[in-house]
């Protein structure tokens, strides 16, 4: 019976209609959640995650982001004996050549993207968490329920219980939202600077998406999280999409959501950051 190698070389024969042949395997950087691989063979090179959790959901959000944006193609995706796989296009990437503006303005299309509700028609990750996308027509609602509320009663049975400070910012929500009623957009979700690369030529490729609709200051705010993009991505982003007023506040509260979960999935190292942030958004509040 074939081991998951075999099942997997087995899905690419599937997907590409000639018969796969595995020369040889090496592990290559991949994140902390899962493996990754780069797997050569008689037909080509491909690059391939392996893991505990179910990658369907990723190659859905690949395909749909990929309509607009450069993502790694999608060859197949399986699972053998509670091991499950992705299987993707491998893109020779660089640094030498870095088009940031290409990727800001390749992002505000990606947003002009919309839905009639928030949410996506699936539950999904991000990182190893479920991730809520039951979709709803009150952004607010939505943030609320499914992101920062899912986050800190996770965040309480890990022994991280905020108490009546995260009852107030969830009681308060409305007051970030004066002026500002986002349009359900097309989301990247985990874009961070992990998540994004360039081919050789400079052009941009995302990877590693969490996608669901939702308000795109999310999106913009994950890029400033874990040490943020050059000015040009967000000068290209705003000339083609502005932004508006208040998103220097709002940042914040959609980044809370990423830091909970880093909390919840990595432990007390980040319980400082999310109470900060918690009494910082508390203090726009009054």
């Amino acid at each position: 019976m074939p081991d998951l190698w075999g099942r997997i070389a087995s899905g690419i024969s599937d997907a590409t209609g000639r018969k796969f042949s595995p020369l040889g395997k090496s592990p290559i950087g991949g994140g902390c959640i899962s493996n990754a691989w780069l797997l050569e063979g008689n037909s080509g090179r491909y690059f391939v995650k392996t893991g505990k959790l179910p990658f369907e959901p990723e190659a859905l959000g690949l395909e749909a982001i990929g309509k607009i944006v450069r993502t790694p193609g999608v060859i197949c995706v399986g699972s053998h004996e509670g091991r499950h796989w992705l299987v993707l296009e491998y893109v020779g990437m660089s640094r030498k050549i870095m088009r940031f503006d290409l990727l800001g303005a390749g992002l505000a299309e990606l947003h002009r993207v919309t839905s009639g509700e928030f949410g996506w028609d699936r539950d999904n990750l991000i990182g190893s968490t479920a991730q809520i996308n039951t979709p709803s027509e009150d952004w607010i609602e939505f943030w609320k329920t499914r992101r920062l509320g899912f986050q800190f009663d996770l965040a309480g049975r890990n022994g991280c219980d905020f108490g009546r400070r995260a009852e107030k910012l969830m009681g308060n929500l409305d007051a970030f939202f004066v002026g500002h009623k986002p349009a359900p957009s097309l989301l990247h979700g985990d874009l961070w600077r992990g998540n994004a690369g360039f081919e050789t030529s400079g052009h941009p490729v995302l990877y590693d998406p969490a996608v669901y609709f939702g308000d795109r200051e999310a999106d913009i705010a994950m890029t400033e999280l874990f040490g943020g993009f050059p000015q040009e991505f967000y000068s290209a982003y705003i000339e083609a999409f502005p932004l508006d007023s208040g998103y220097g506040t709002r940042k914040t509260l959609y980044n809370l959501y990423h830091v909970l979960n880093h909390l919840n999935l990595f432990g007390a190292s980040y319980l400082q950051q999310a109470a900060s942030m918690i009494d910082g958004l508390l203090a726009e509040i009054g």
